[in-house]
């Protein structure tokens, strides 16, 4: 007998309810959108349909722990238990503690939106190292990075069921957010205005009313200019600016000189689509719509500051229709709480040590966002032993082999580990270096709770599926692994009092006033919230208020305003080199993959079989390159070229070439799996220059050419 289960997909912060049907032998045969989801409301896309069963059942997945019995990315593996891998895995660990010190240790996973984050960070505290690493100095960092200076506290805030003017800003919500791309396409429906900011013509510059194609990198301008004339017009909120913002007065001199004249000449869009985006914006309610297109670059967190400080001062901050604050139950605990919750801290003067923290600390270490390594540095401290040495690392589920720029150097980094343990769901270039393998847990098999600011509810996810092997999730392997490293005397604190995956979500549940078995029945629970009680939910600032003039960056010597910083192409020479003329935007999503993963599946490969670079018809003319045709790409300070398939499109300006991430194959030779080949981040560098404030590299808006392959 079929069994239905209501969960919540949390393959990404989209956080799409799901109707999961389990067959009698606990395998999950179909999965469908949940329409009663307060979040999603009958959105779904095709990996949360498709690609999770099939990575749940592949015939390659990882099933049992495995130890590397051969050289290092030999591809010669021997089955071992877990006992033996945790014990060998704690045994080593606890080595390098005594040999070098706790701070030689670091944690990998790809962020902290959800448990494994706080279960890795947490892990790795106990053991003593504040260092562990995540992706988001690549995918989201310098929004998170600005939000919290400004104060915002509104990601994934966006009321766009109620706007009157969805502002959408470097994001291609059809395909990286089907949820947002429904609720889109219902407000243009309804007479909304749709405004897109995007070097690519995507699918809702398609829809748009007004589409403004900047050169790349060169957003911020057209912020700062939409900022001057809401301000100029008197048509910013006054009274929202007086009440809860300070920096006002500095801001609107700072953005004076910005005229749409002066934008239009910093960004090659039109004076008068500048002027009309700004008058179509502050007629409101308007909804500001931001994705990875104006992040991981090095000018990243000024930009999103323009475009944060253009939401406050319009007064679009916490009503409806704009962009609501994060809310959550009274009593509930979020894993961002976690990571900055005292009781599960090391001491000060340790977590200043953190890698990055010296350099970035808006980044890293006690005062960071999610207090988490810069990434570029640890890859530095492997090699180097500066700032101290670093030789074990243990990651899970996630390919930094493949995501982090220039992958050779990440890949050498890896090798020269002493040791690297991997939990991984199939053997990717990450896993394929490791000393010892980890079978992990799919989302179809995990049990998780969270806060969505989209429907303002607790979502939960259901360990729908029967495990499959010996796969266990990230608190068991970390549970065991604190177990073993107690025994050894290679703990420093228990930090990680959880031993089990039902133990935490008891603890971020808490006495929060939430039906537990309504949750669990429906895959979410509604809680009421208040729109506008900044008296109540006050600002997380030193000044108490929105800082438009950031006190923060002020006190580090950084310029407290938002301002216009030129892109990497612009800086040197004014303009693109002859000899790389062209300029690279990176991050093209795609409706098949999620970052890297899924590249196993066969009807993933069959929608999207080779990594594609998106050529306009006259600049494809002008090289000689035909649609279809491999071509080679290198980036004027990328350490490598790579091989990618040229696709003609005029939806990519003259002159700019657009490409997705993550591309790896796993049939290919181990243990590279091509990644040096037809991956972008083969071909890009991690040396900077860096966002000062997020330690965020340029991944776009950079110089490159083409040429045949």
């Amino acid at each position: 007998m079929v069994r239905n289960v209501a969960s919540t997909c949390w393959e990404c912060a989209s956080k799409c309810g799901s109707l999961i049907s389990v067959e009698d032998d606990g395998r999950v045969s179909r999965i469908v959108p949940n329409t009663k989801s307060p979040v999603s409301k009958g959105a779904f896309c095709v990996k949360g349909m498709r690609a999770l069963p099939e990575w749940t059942y592949h015939p390659d997945r990882l099933t049992h722990p495995m130890r590397r019995a051969g050289e290092r990315g030999s591809g010669r593996w021997e089955r071992i238990s877990w006992d033996d891998a945790l014990d060998e895995m704690a045994d080593r660990m606890a080595a390098i503690r005594g040999r070098y010190g706790a701070l030689a240790l670091v944690g990998a996973v790809s962020g902290a939106a959800f448990s494994r984050g706080p279960i890795m960070a947490l892990l790795m505290r106990s053991i003593g190292s504040p260092n562990w690493m995540i992706n988001q100095d690549l995918c989201g960092g310098c929004r998170a990075v600005s939000d919290r200076l400004t104060g915002l506290a509104m990601t994934n805030g966006e009321d766009i069921e109620a706007a009157a003017c969805i502002l959408v800003v470097g994001r291609n919500p059809m395909a990286a957010d089907p949820v947002q791309w429904m609720a889109i396409k219902r407000a243009k429906a309804r007479g909304a205005s749709v405004i897109v900011i995007d070097p690519f013509r995507t699918s809702a510059a398609d829809i748009a009313d007004l589409w403004l194609q900047p050169k790349p990198g060169t957003d911020a301008a057209i912020a700062m200019a939409m900022m001057q004339q809401l301000i100029a017009a008197g048509r910013h909120d006054a009274d929202f600016v007086t009440r809860w913002c300070t920096g006002f007065d500095a801001l609107a001199e700072r953005v004076a000189p910005f005229t749409a004249e002066h934008a239009a000449a910093l960004t090659g869009v039109p004076a008068a689509d500048i002027v009309k985006a700004a008058a179509l914006y502050a007629a409101g309610p308007s909804v500001f719509v931001s994705g990875h297109g104006i992040d991981a670059a090095s000018n990243g967190v000024q930009t999103f500051r323009a475009f944060h400080c253009l939401v406050a001062i319009s007064g679009n901050l916490d009503r409806a229709g704009g962009n609501r604050r994060a809310k959550r139950p009274a009593g509930f605990t979020t894993c961002m709480d976690l990571l900055h919750d005292p009781r599960f801290r090391l001491p000060k003067k340790i977590e200043l040590q953190t890698i990055g923290a010296a350099q970035y600390p808006l980044w890293a270490g006690p005062a960071g966002w999610q207090t988490a390594c810069h990434n570029k540095s640890v890859l530095d401290a492997i090699l180097t032993s500066v700032p101290y040495p670093v030789r074990g690392m243990y990651v899970s589920g996630v390919n930094i082999a493949v995501m982090y720029p220039d992958t050779r150097r990440t890949l050498e980094a890896l090798r020269s580990l002493d040791f690297l343990c991997v939990a991984a769901h199939t053997m990717t270039p990450t896993a394929a270096v490791a000393d010892i393998v980890l079978p992990k847990t799919t989302t179809l098999e995990e049990e998780e709770v969270d806060v969505s600011q989209t429907g303002a509810c607790v979502t939960y996810t259901a360990p729908a599926s029967t495990r499959i092997g010996e796969v266990r999730c990230d608190m068991e392997i970390a549970a065991g692994l604190m177990a073993r490293m107690r025994d050894r005397g290679a703990l420093t604190a228990e930090l990680l009092p959880w031993t089990s995956q039902a133990d935490l979500i008891r603890f971020l549940i808490g006495d929060a006033e939430i039906d537990q078995a309504a949750l669990r029945r429906d895959g979410f629970f509604e809680f009421p919230y208040e729109l506008g009680n900044f008296s109540a939910q006050t600002f997380k600032t030193p000044s108490g208020k929105i800082e438009l003039y950031s006190s923060t960056l002020a006190d580090l010597g950084l310029d407290p305003l938002p301002d216009y910083v030129r892109p990497l192409y612009e800086r040197a020479a004014g303009s693109a080199s002859a000899e790389f003329p062209l300029v690279l935007q990176t991050g093209q999503r795609e409706k098949t993959y999620h970052h890297s993963r899924f590249r196993e599946q066969n009807w993933a490969r069959k929608v999207s079989p080779d990594p594609t670079i998106r050529i306009h018809p006259e600049t494809a003319a002008k090289l000689g390159l035909a649609d279809g045709a491999w071509v080679v790409v290198e980036t004027e300070a990328g350490p490598a070229p790579c091989r990618l398939v040229a696709e003609i499109t005029d939806r990519t300006a003259p002159g700019v070439v657009t490409t997705g991430i993550g591309w790896w194959r796993p049939e290919a030779a181990s243990p590279e799996f091509a990644a040096l080949d037809i991956n972008i981040n083969a071909a890009l560098t991690y040396a900077g220059p860096m966002d000062p404030m997020s330690g965020s590299v340029d991944t776009r808006a950079l110089p490159c050419r083409l040429l045949v392959a």
